[in-house]
């Protein structure tokens, strides 16, 4: 039995970690060299490093936001490293009362514990015009 943690735990700390606003832990869950893609982002957005992704979670204390992940449903894969996720942030703009929907789904490929790559398909679109 390997001492890793599995993908779909992986996935539940990622979450977690977000939804809590704990931008610090985040990094530590994906690996030196993760590379992870917003697809819908316009543009779209490429994380490469640990670095990259610091910088990215960093970004969450300093949004006027509360947020829960709701509606998980995880989908192992032919590939025990591979998962899909798919689920929704359900959120609040604290500083507008905005209250939004934010539908999402992550194909995430965790190795020995750690995201090496990950897509992350949200509808980015729905964040903006909530966050304005």
């Amino acid at each position: 039995m390997s001492e890793f943690a599995t993908p779909r735990a992986v996935f539940q700390r990622l979450i977690d970690g977000i939804t809590a606003r704990r931008p610090g832990d985040l990094p530590r869950l994906y690996a030196e060299d993760a590379v992870v893609v917003h697809p819908f982002a316009l543009p779209g957005s490429r994380l490469e490093g640990r670095d990259a992704l610091r910088a990215h979670f960093a970004q969450l204390e300093t949004l006027p936001l509360e947020m829960e992940a709701r509606n998980v449903v995880v989908h192992q894969t032919a590939d025990p490293e591979v998962i899909i996720a798919e689920f929704e942030y359900a959120a609040r703009n604290t500083e507008t009362g905005r209250e939004f929907v934010l539908p999402n789904i992550f194909v995430m490929r965790v190795r020995d514990g750690h995201i090496v790559e990950s897509r992350d398909y949200a509808h980015h679109r729905v964040f903006e015009q909530a966050m304005a």
